[in-house]
């Protein structure tokens, strides 16, 4: 059913003995009974719609369980989950896990044709959705050709199979009690639990398979880095991050906002959602909590209980982080921004303490974005600029500190291989000699004297021109200290021999559109003078205004950069180009 060298390689990872993540959810339910598990909102005021204690979250888990069994989804079989946040979600999820069925997630923002892409290449045998994720199914038959199993989560719209009736409520208290207890399937810790698809931000979304070991490597990573526990309460913007939540003993505070666009979030939604039910820490895009920080200075309004903020998804200017702890959140609090990605999470961790103290004036110089030291357990390292896969580690690969080469990981964190994909996993994974596998995160950045993990862009946005490499995050951070710009891009333009002319694509500030040629020519005179100032950005000379970027479906925050150089070459005449 999965590629042999998942089996091989997480075998190698060494991972300590584990139960089945859902194994956790009993004993849960066994120390904190009456704890609130799950919090449904509704409204922009944050109301209460429903309810689960862990209790409760533990009976629905093995009612489903058992519903699910009765619908035929057995151990090892993957099962696509559409199912909307809400009362269910958690327990759906959990209950897939006590059966050691693989539950696979897509991320409804990627669109439809991403998302019949993705649900084609996980080939799921069985499918949990509501009504309108089946007729999605519908519409799009060739994605679905394997599935055998049709769980709908509502009324069935005559496409027969099994129907569960939603929660809408908080259920009566002992309502689950006579409910039957399901074994929690014993699985090893290289088995797999999950399939979680990357954004597709730069190029087609690859499904990457996890493991219960993983997860269970993540909560107590978590748990260990972050002192997040039973006492805490979480708003996960995100809504995959409440599972870990979940599995931590915090209860998760579900709000009513639209998830697939964290950048257009009414802020009141997540501020109300705050202060009404006791949130400690949370999880969203920086799109998500710069709205959220405007809001709280704008209105003077604060975040009196909230602890820590946790960002990711790009890198996270240090503006925001001073817009947080300045306007948002009570003394003491934190905010933080963990690095990683889909194929491995945790790897490093930063504050925004640390960033506007030691860091933030480096970056304006063009350093690049500091993401911290890598948590406990994740080894770091920078290896050559390599396009190519690298079928074996070798030492030599290393780079000294300070090099920027591309950073790779090894660690119990680290995901075996995409599913049903040989190819990008060859590309992305490099065997070591014990048999453990290193990822290339596909990230270009070096290591300082301290330890520390600077980012510098994506491997593949880097632009080589005459003059050297270029790299995407240090030559915008010159920049985007003009007070009149909102983002920056940088771009290449074909040149000769294969190489590239730097470009530089603009976004203003919301008001400071140049209107007329004179206006763009002073705003491209002022940006060129500020590149003169360093060596990484002085023949960076052309520039190129975009009234908003391009950006991933997901955080609303990756600049896609792929598609503002596409535009560039469209459109040569936009180009305003200064003196050098």
């Amino acid at each position: 059913m999965f590629p042999s060298i998942i089996s091989f390689h997480v075998k190698d990872l060494r991972l300590p003995p584990s139960p089945n993540i859902a194994g956790l959810l009993p004993e849960l339910a066994a120390r904190q009974p009456d704890k609130p598990a799950v919090k449904w909102l509704r409204g922009q005021a944050g109301e209460l719609a429903g309810e689960l204690s862990f209790a409760a979250l533990e009976g629905r888990c093995r009612q489903l369980a058992g519903t699910l069994a009765g619908a035929g989804i057995t151990r090892g079989m993957r099962v696509l989950v559409l199912v909307r946040p809400g009362l269910d979600f958690v327990p759906l999820t959990f209950a897939i896990f006590r059966l050691g069925a693989v539950a696979v997630f897509l991320d409804p923002g990627m669109g439809l044709r991403r998302l019949a892409r993705a649900a084609a290449q996980a080939a799921p045998e069985a499918m949990i959705g509501e009504p309108m994720a089946h007729l999605f199914r519908l519409l799009m038959p060739g994605a679905f050709r394997g599935l055998r199993i049709i769980v709908t989560l509502g009324r069935p719209w005559g496409w027969g199979g099994t129907a569960i009736a939603p929660l809408r409520h908080t259920p009566a208290p002992g309502a689950f009690a006579a409910v039957p207890a399901v074994p929690t399937a014993a699985m090893a810790p290289d088995e797999p639990a999950a399939i979680l698809f990357t954004s597709g931000s730069t190029g087609p979304a690859k499904g990457v398979v996890y493991t219960h070991g993983i997860f269970t490597t993540q909560v107590r990573l978590l748990r260990q880095v972050y002192g997040i526990g039973d006492t805490d309460t979480d708003l996960p913007c995100f809504p995959l991050f409440g599972l870990f939540s979940t599995a931590m003993g915090a209860t998760v505070v579900v709000p009513d906002i639209v998830f697939s666009h964290p950048a257009k979030v009414d802020p009141r939604r997540v501020i109300n959602a705050i202060n009404r039910h006791g949130v400690t820490f949370s999880f969203g895009s920086p799109a998500l909590w710069r709205r959220v920080g405007e809001a709280c200075r704008d209105s003077g309004s604060r975040l009196p209980g909230l602890r820590q903020v946790f960002m990711a998804g790009a890198p996270v200017s240090p503006a925001i982080h001073a817009l947080l702890l300045e306007h948002a959140l009570p003394p003491g609090a934190t905010t933080h921004t963990p690095y990683g990605a889909t194929e491995s999470l945790p790897v490093a961790t930063f504050t925004g303490a640390e960033v506007l103290g030691e860091t933030a004036a480096r970056t304006r110089a063009g350093a690049g974005m500091c993401v911290g030291r890598p948590v406990p357990e994740a080894t770091v390292r920078i290896i050559r600029l390599i396009d190519a896969p690298i079928p074996a580690w070798d030492d030599t690969l290393c780079l000294p500190q300070g090099e920027i080469g591309e950073i790779v990981v090894r660690g119990p964190m680290v995901t075996p291989a995409y599913f049903n994909q040989p190819e990008p996993t060859r590309a992305a994974k490099i065997p070591d000699r014990d048999g453990a596998l290193w990822h290339r995160i596909g990230d270009a950045g070096y290591l300082d004297a301290a330890g520390r993990l600077w980012f510098c862009g994506r491997k593949n946005h880097r632009v080589r021109t005459p003059q050297g490499t270029r790299f995407s995050i240090p030559c915008e951070g010159i920049f985007n200290q003009h007070p009149a710009v909102a983002r920056t891009a940088l771009i290449g333009r074909p040149g000769p021999d294969g190489l590239f002319q730097p470009a530089l694509a603009v976004e203003p500030l919301a008001g400071q559109w140049p209107r007329t040629a004179a206006a763009r020519h002073r705003f491209a005179a002022a940006l060129g003078e500020l590149g003169r100032q360093s060596p990484l950005t002085r023949d960076i000379t052309t520039f190129f205004f975009v009234r908003a970027f391009p950006v991933d479906v997901r955080h609303n925050v990756k600049i896609g950069r792929e598609t503002l150089a596409a535009w560039a070459a469209a459109h040569p005449r936009q180009a305003v180009i200064t003196a050098p």
